[in-house]
């Protein structure tokens, strides 16, 4: 059987490897007033950063309609036989609800939807696994097998360089915003249970750069040379800088560093940067 495999945006895998893989992707979108843009398609990732950086007000992103995903899917079943479907954490996005009310109006497709629990460019590599092993043949069932295995032993850190984003999106309040950057404190943040979370406050960005390595280490207790995959909101200078450490500190077989993309660039804002690990 023949399966195909759909993501949505804000995995945030680059073009080519979509391409190459063929991942089909479903765009959320992300509006600045009155303009709206599909992400990564009527707007780059590069072009969104520079329009973020001059916007006064902070854009909002909403999710593909059902109708959208209905289409998609009927497109898909025209050459595959079998659909796998994996997306951003229902408590994050709309999306999956989408997704399911488009797969009830098409009982006739194999559909399966997979909620990923998490969100950006983690999902994205475990997306790219699970294309790969559609087009080697893998069954339907192996394909869905090794993404919830996966997404079972994928952990996931991220640091925003500033609070302004999550000030703005009402995700932390003015006064703590302000005593954080008095403070100079950094908050490392994480996924759990589909939601993101705080992890851990450091003071200065280098030193939470460094804690990020060191969380792995000393806290996760992670075994070396598996996959590493770094994301960064327009930051590529520090990106960078944590590729070799964690190269140095993971021994990882693989490393992929990518370009986080409009919807999670909205609420981390410019300067932030990821770092997660699967284990081999």
């Amino acid at each position: 059987m023949r399966v195909g495999v759909l993501t949505d945006s804000t995995n945030d895998i680059p073009r080519e490897i979509c391409e190459k893989y063929d991942i089909e992707v479903i765009p959320l979108k992300v509006m600045f007033d009155k303009e709206t843009y599909r992400d990564n398609v009527d707007i780059t990732p590069e072009e969104f950063y520079k329009k973020l950086k001059t916007s006064e007000k902070l854009p909002t992103t909403t999710q593909p309609t059902p109708a959208e995903f209905i289409q998609l899917y009927k497109k898909m079943s025209e050459k595959y036989d079998s659909i796998i479907s994996i997306h951003i954490s229902e408590k994050m996005s709309g999306t999956l609800a989408s997704a399911f009310s488009a797969k009830s109006s098409l009982p006739d497709l194999d559909i399966t939807i997979i909620d990923s629990k998490i969100t950006s460019i983690p999902i994205g590599y475990i997306v790219m696994e699970a294309a790969k092993a559609a087009k080697e043949g893998k069954s339907k069932q192996e394909i869905i097998d090794m993404v919830n295995n996966k997404l079972e032993k994928i952990k996931i850190l991220f640091l925003p360089k500033t609070l302004e984003y999550l000030k703005k999106g009402g995700r932390i309040g003015a006064a703590k915003s302000l005593l954080a950057v008095a403070l100079k404190i950094q908050p490392i943040l994480t996924v759990k249970e589909g939601e993101v979370a705080p992890y851990k406050n450091v003071r200065h960005w280098n030193r939470a750069k460094q804690e990020l390595i060191n969380i792995y280490k000393n806290v996760f207790n992670i075994k070396k040379g598996g996959v590493v995959i770094i994301g960064h909101s327009d930051n590529i200078e520090d990106a960078k800088d944590i590729e070799t450490k964690a190269k140095d500190a993971f021994k990882p077989k693989e490393i992929y560093t990518w370009l986080i993309g409009c919807i999670i660039g909205t609420h981390l804002g410019p300067g932030a940067v990821a770092l997660s690990y699967l284990e081999p």
